[in-house]
């Protein structure tokens, strides 16, 4: 850290009093208004007088420029404007019944958002002013408003010590969150600074805190990041980010002392000696720091980052601070993009002409054009004839580029590369602030906590009786875990010299100590991992697939055919890998899945494609209670896996689409389904309100649901004409009949493979009854439409599976009852030729 002790001079700009300060966008002008009704502009480099705009309003308390024109704000409540080309008064933007605290112009100057001591924030198209949006959602006056870098957001700082995120890309400003306890609940006299400033980046902000330190903000989830503290001795009045986001400037009230910090280290670089500072501003493009102080003084300090540090000014955009930046944490399996634009044409093209059969070895030196360059004369000086190519054509120099494409950047918008399915954890969240969940199943769950030189890994159970609960320090800093009723299962990755590692702690042994853990090959990352009752798995990013007993014995390790690898899954001895194969004609690769018996040593599925319809991921996949495999994608479908047992005959079936379901019809509810299983025929899922995308603390409830097939749109209810009841039997029926039907098939593979039991056996035979039931409901309705329906009713009947005859029978007393005498006799001849072994041709 370095103490500056140069002292610059202070320039008086107005009388004792609070001084405001902004440069234009471009750089080239310094605005500053105090409490007296003088404004000053100067210019950016010159050390002569500036430009005094007189006969302005007085008591300015806020102030913000375009390159054209510049905004006041007044006690009185007035918000004026001025052109930066005549310096003269243009204009009222809008008034205000109470004084103006803030004014921020957003980044097209089109939109000027002015915060008051009323309760309403106003954001005012500075071409009409007519065109007014309201924000209302205050309970108390605001003392700051600061647009994002794009536009789309704007920051509400309340004297209620709550900061209020609003959406503005919407027709409507619609409030997306509310970030509660971390600025003071103070007025804007008291001069403590509770203004959220963006991030050049835009995913995040930063506000100063009443412990006196500067905490950073994620956008996307509310969540703390990073914090700049132990710098100030008293409250921070103000603070800014410099314009590429790499360097923070924060100012203190009774420390005397203005800092810089550097933000990926949050370290102090240099301390400054100047007392009373309230407003701080980077000037756009150079190393020049503005800023004024409560005297009327301002100061334009030129080399003001210190010249150690000053490269950091020069760096392009830096990221916002990150506890665990979404944009640093890659995957094991992403790959460097291959060019596929101009440089690989212009090979393909040297490669052509220097085949034998080009045309210019067939016809010899009687065919090149080099002797008759100067055939074409530019006698008019048209240009026509200049820029000729080495092929003897005239070049397109002369054209302007394309959509205005600079020639220097063509290059990016030639290349290409393939859109691949990023891998994932099953059941595992992203960093949300300091925590995250590296497994949620109906076992239980598995969270950590980033304590910067550690972590802390809580398991929980929810069968407490069963299994207790274990919470230790973590310094491998793991980053996925898998969980079952045998053990908990662990991977890091690698970090600080170190391989990375599987972690296995069993529930339950019967000697002094069973855990283990093995060591991973340098280089070589786990990309998931998967936990079952006899086997660990482990796919790398070397595309290995490595293959554990429960007590550490390496079993087997191959290589997957389909890669990058995306994640895997398993359920007693089978395993489930997932990759991407070959593009498809979107340019996106096609996800494959392969399904084998590690015991068996056999493949069920090789390669096979996961069903997935354009622009959507994998978001989950798991085993089923049952062992079915089951996936869940991003646009809210469960699919299972039927017939996968028997190679080349597996098909994904849709048992439900959680955007169809009745609770969100008519919008009434906007939440989305976070899978964690299926068990006992139901979708367990965590619920998510509004715009989350995953669970977070505290730990949520699991709710279920009951499967659905879509069988065909939403079905309306309509009423009986006799009695007023609601009728919509049919199509409730036939989704009924297809899902259990698939439930009875993948009960009759499962009994096929293994050893069945006798509650097995007894299962499958209820489905099986489930299902003719369900074929007699739907004959009820079908004898209740009318006489027309009867070729329908009798192929009802010829579904059913009973081969007793009962269900027939009951069929045909069914007809009897609607007075379907011609029905009643063809289901009587079906029951004889099923009796006698006909079935087959009785339709």
């Amino acid at each position: 850290m370095a103490s500056v002790t140069q002292q610059i001079r202070g320039r008086p700009a107005h009388p004792t009093g609070r001084t405001f300060l902004t440069y234009t966008p471009n750089g080239r002008k310094l605005i500053t208004a105090g409490i007296n009704a003088v404004i000053r502009v100067y210019t950016t480099g010159s050390d002569g007088e500036p430009v005094n705009i007189d006969d302005c309003e007085e008591n300015n308390l806020a102030v913000a420029a375009s390159n054209e024109f510049f905004l006041t704000g007044t006690e009185d409540g007035t918000v004026c404007m001025y052109s930066l080309e005549t310096n003269q008064y243009e204009k009222i933007l809008t008034r205000c019944s109470a004084p103006v605290r803030d004014i921020a112009l957003s980044p097209d100057s089109s939109w000027a958002a002015v915060a008051s001591d009323e309760l309403t924030i106003k954001i005012v198209n500075t071409a009409d002013t007519n065109r007014v949006l309201y924000l209302r959602d205050q309970p108390r006056p605001s003392n700051h408003v600061s647009f994002h870098p794009s536009g789309s957001y704007l920051a509400v700082s309340c004297s209620n010590g709550i900061i209020y995120i609003y959406n503005l890309s919407t027709d409507q400003p619609e409030l997306v969150r509310k970030v509660d306890g971390l600025i003071q609940a103070v007025d804007a006299d008291l001069g403590a600074s509770t203004k959220a400033i963006w991030h050049p980046d835009g995913r995040a902000f930063a506000a100063a805190t009443a412990t006196r330190d500067v905490i950073v903000v994620s956008r996307s989830d509310g969540e703390r990041q990073r914090d700049f503290s132990g710098g100030h001795g008293g409250p921070i009045t103000a603070l800014a980010w410099s314009p590429n986001g790499a360097l923070l400037l924060t100012a203190g009230a009774t420390d005397t002392e203005m800092i810089l910090w550097e933000t990926k280290t949050q370290k102090v670089l240099a301390r400054y000696d100047y007392s009373d500072v309230m407003n701080v501003v980077w000037h756009p493009h150079e190393n020049i720091a503005s800023f004024a102080t409560t005297y009327g003084e301002i100061y334009i300090y030129a080399d003001f980052v210190p010249k150690d540090f000053a490269h950091l000014l020069e760096t392009p955009l830096q990221p916002a601070p990150f506890v665990h930046d979404p944009l640093g944490e890659t995957s094991g399996n992403v790959r460097k993009p291959t060019s596929d634009g101009a440089k690989n044409a212009l090979e393909v093209r040297l490669r052509r002409r220097s085949t034998p059969d080009s045309l210019n070895e067939i016809l010899g030196s009687e065919g090149e054009a080099g002797d008759e360059d100067d055939f074409v004369v530019d006698d008019d000086g048209a240009g026509y004839a200049l820029g000729i190519n080495g092929y003897g054509k005239r070049t397109n120099g002369h054209l302007d580029e394309p959509h205005g494409l600079d020639l220097k950047r063509r290059a990016t918008y030639q290349t290409w590369a393939p859109r691949t399915h990023p891998s994932f954890q099953p059941g595992s969240t992203p960093w949300r602030g300091n925590r995250r969940y590296l497994c949620l199943n109906l076992t239980g769950f598995v969270w950590t906590v980033d304590q910067d030189t550690h972590h802390t890994v809580t398991v929980e159970f929810y069968d407490r009786e069963f299994h207790r609960d274990f919470h230790f320090t973590d310094p491998y800093l793991y980053d996925k875990a898998c969980l079952n009723d045998n053990g908990t299962l662990f991977s890091c990755p690698p970090a600080n010299g170190n391989p990375a590692m599987l972690f296995y702690r069993p529930h339950e042994t019967w000697t002094a100590r069973a855990d283990w853990r093995i060591q991973l090959p340098a280089g070589e990352d786990v990309i998931s991992i998967s936990l079952s009752d006899s086997y660990i798995f482990a796919t790398t990013s070397t595309n290995y697939i490595r293959v554990y007993t429960l007590y550490g014995t390496p079993f087997r390790i191959y290589r997957q055919k389909h890669s990058p690898v995306v994640t895997c899954a398993s359920w007693r001895d089978y395993v489930l890998t997932m990759g991407n194969g070959p593009i498809d004609g979107s340019g996106r690769t096609k996800l494959l899945y392969t399904i084998e018996n590690v015991r068996r040593d056999e493949v069920c599925q090789s390669e096979d494609v996961v069903a997935l319809t354009e622009d959507t991921e994998i978001q989950s996949v798991f085993f089923s209670d049952n062992g079915d495999p089951y996936v869940y994608d991003s646009s809210g479908v469960l699919l299972v896996l039927q017939h996968w047992r028997t190679p080349g005959q597996a098909r994904w079936v849709p048992l439900l689409d959680t955007k169809a379901l009745e609770r969100l019809a008519g919008g009434r509810k906007e939440e989305s389904y976070w899978p964690v299983a299926v068990a006992q025929d139901k979708f367990h899922c965590i619920i998510l309100k509004g715009g989350d995308r995953y669970p977070y603390f505290p730990r949520p409830l699991l709710s279920e649901l009951e499967f659905k097939i879509p069988i065909s749109i939403a079905e309306a209810f309509s009423q009986d004409e006799e009695d007023g009841a609601p009728r919509n039997d049919g199509p409730r029926l036939e989704e009924s009949f297809v899902r259990n039907s698939l439930n009875l098939t993948l009960m009759e593979d499962l009994l096929a493979a293994t050893t069945a039991t006798h509650g097995q056996r007894a299962d499958l035979a209820r489905r099986e009854v489930e299902v003719d039931k369900v074929l007699l409901q739907l004959l009820n309705v079908e004898c209740r439409e009318g006489e027309e329906r009867g070729m329908k009713a009798l192929e009802i009947v010829g579904l059913m599976r009973d081969r007793s005859g009962k269900m027939v029978e009951a069929a045909g007393k069914i007809a009897g009852r609607y007075g379907r005498t011609v029905l009643e006799d063809k289901i009587r001849d079906l029951a004889e030729k099923r009796l006698m072994g006909l079935d087959e041709e009785a339709l």
